[in-house]
């Protein structure tokens, strides 16, 4: 995963759709995983190392197993958490910047708007944050010496030692 998380991940953009509520509550990690094994199995054999997931309503939604964000002019926008787990570390990346004075913003946005993107990168509890290096098959450009992932990255360990030790 350490190898992973420096080298970044790559993402493809599943036709497979986060579910809607009305059948299948996309917030909750109670449910069938189906819709995320088959965007993950698209990403697989398309050669990425995992899937985008769109919602419903064709906005940017978040990954099969992580949780995504995107960086632009010093923002930070995720998806507004309606088709997604609002996971821990996601909810941690949030407060951090809140925390820190980073402009963070929880918001519809098209796929063509993260093609745009400064940066994005994607947080789960396994990896904290992790760079995309490149979503269907454009580069996004994450500079890692001096990237607001990476400044995110150390405030979030950060946070996660100061909550070991109390």
């Amino acid at each position: 995963m350490l190898q992973q998380k420096k080298k970044g991940i790559t993402l493809f953009t599943s036709t497979v759709r986060r579910g809607s509520p009305d059948y299948l509550d996309p917030r909750l990690n109670c449910h069938s995983k189906l819709h995320e094994v088959q965007a993950l199995i698209q990403a697989i054999e398309a050669g990425y190392d995992e899937a985008l997931m769109l919602d419903a309503n064709g906005f940017v939604s978040t990954c099969n197993a992580t949780n995504f964000f995107m960086v632009k002019n010093g923002e930070i926008w995720t998806s507004t958490g309606e088709y997604c787990m609002n996971g821990i570390t996601r909810g941690n990346i949030i407060r951090v910047c809140n925390e820190n004075g980073i402009p963070v913003f929880q918001k519809n946005f098209s796929l063509f708007e993260v093609y745009d993107a400064d940066e994005c990168f994607v947080t789960g509890s396994f990896g904290g944050v992790t760079p995309v290096t490149k979503i269907d098959g454009r580069v996004i450009e994450n500079r890692q010496a001096n990237s607001m992932s990476s400044h995110l990255s150390d405030l979030y360990n950060n946070l996660v030692e100061k909550e070991i030790e109390a």
